[in-house]
Formats: structure tokens, C-alpha cells, sequence
């Protein structure tokens, strides 16, 4: 892919992500009160209402979106200066981090269906791949 390609990928979910965000913040609230009502988990030794940690994580979501669409304008930036298999490892790194970490988050809190948890990690590694690329991408320029 092209800088350019990499700039347009993260402007988009950038975006996406203030939408996800702004849903949360206005309209998933009520509707998690509705569809968890009178389920709790334990979240750090403390039982919180279901409703309450899945709001959360859904902001998580979108927040962890954000700082990798970020990321990716970044990838675009340095990619027009120099482009280099670092990048576009960082660039495919944090795109799929996106998909698997944050989509497992919307998926699971939206349906409830937990075993979708067990996607987010492999999301969380490809995040850690594509920093760790992006250093190396940072090193290795001139």
C-alpha cells in the first residue's frame, strides 16, 4: 500500500471511531441498562452491573481505535518519505489490531456473546507487533 492509502485508512476509522465513541456516550448506555438488566460481573475484586462494564469496554473500543487510526497517519506520513516493510508491517499490524481487538469488543458487548473475548488478545498482540515495527521502521531511517 501507498502512503497515501495508509493517510486515507486512518482518516477513516479515525472518523468511525468518533462516531463509535459518540454512539456510546448517547445511545448505548440505555440500551445496555435494557438488555443487562440485573447482571454484574466482577471486575477487580468489586461486582459491577453488566450494563456498566460493557459500556466501558465498548469505550475502550473506541478509544483504542482512535490511538491506532492515529497510528496509522503516522504509517502514511513516514511511508511518503521512505517507504519500508517496517511500516507497512506497522500498517497491516495496527489494522488488524483494530479489527480483531476493537471488533471483538463491539461484537461481544453489542450480542453479549463472551467468547468473543477470546479474539481481543490476538487484536492486543498485533497492536504490540505494529509499535514494535513502527520503532524499527524508526531506527532504520536515515
Amino acid at each position: 500500500m501507498s502512503g497515501r492509502c495508509w493517510l486515507l485508512l486512518g482518516a477513516i476509522l479515525g472518523g468511525l471511531s468518533v462516531g463509535l465513541g459518540a454512539f456510546a456516550a448517547h445511545g448505548l448506555d440505555g440500551v445496555f441498562v435494557q438488555q443487562y438488566a440485573g447482571q454484574t460481573r466482577v471486575v477487580a475484586g468489586e461486582t459491577v452491573p453488566l450494563a456498566k462494564k460493557f459500556l466501558n469496554d465498548f469505550k475502550t473500543g473506541a478509544e483504542y481505535q482512535m490511538t491506532h487510526s492515529l497510528a496509522l497517519l503516522a504509517v502514511g506520513l513516514l511511508f511518503e518519505r521512505r517507504a519500508s516493510r517496517s511500516l507497512s508491517i506497522a500498517g497491516w499490524s495496527f489494522t488488524l489490531g483494530i479489527v480483531l481487538f476493537c471488533g471483538s469488543l463491539y461484537i461481544l458487548t453489542l450480542t453479549g456473546v463472551t467468547k468473543w473475548g477470546m479474539v481481543t488478545p490476538l487484536g492486543g498482540v498485533a497492536f504490540l507487533v505494529g509499535w514494535t515495527a513502527l520503532a524499527v521502521a524508526a531506527v532504520r531511517h536515515k
